[in-house]
């Protein structure tokens, strides 16, 4: 058994929050077709919401010991359905059972309804969704696919939802 730490987000986690987060935006890069800024960063909206502490959000440091392995974000906390908004784990750790884990963890925090968006065409993404929805509630899931607001050409997300 490894030593998975998951943890709320901390304002002084903003160095490696800010890395991994790069990392993130990297790899999701690679499906939606979005390049670095000029100076080489992502927008980090989402980011800043979790590290500035707005309520409607929850951010989750991921570590293995010491070293930081990921993140987990949680919105609409205050909302009737909360949405997991954004899941990362560092290339290395990836398919070995500790994002399960994670994830399962960080919906403990927020029961209730809940919904995660993932892009259709990145098909470990969907694999893995499938799987969380499946481990924690069963057959009890739905997916479907919805159209990105804002961008009427761009392929339509994959929502799953389910309860915790």
């Amino acid at each position: 058994m490894s030593d998975l730490v998951v943890r709320r987000v901390q304002s002084s986690d903003r160095p490696v929050m800010e890395r991994l987060w790069l990392m993130f935006r990297h790899d999701m890069s690679e499906f939606q077709g979005q390049l670095p800024r000029p100076d080489g960063s992502y927008r980090a909206e989402w980011l800043e919401k979790v590290l500035t502490g707005d309520a409607e959000w929850a951010g989750y440091l991921i570590s293995q010991g010491e070293n930081p392995i990921g993140f987990c974000f949680m919105r609409a906390l205050q909302q009737p359905v909360r949405v997991l908004n954004a899941f990362f784990m560092v290339r290395p750790v990836r398919r070995n059972g500790l994002g399960l884990r994670a994830v399962q963890e960080v919906l403990s925090h927020h029961p209730g309804p809940c919904e995660v968006a993932f892009q259709g065409n990145n098909e470990k993404a969907v694999r893995f969704w499938q799987r969380v929805a499946t481990e924690v509630s069963g057959d009890v899931w739905t997916q479907e696919a919805r159209p990105i607001a804002g961008k009427p050409d761009a392929t339509p997300d994959l929502w799953i939802s389910f309860q915790i």
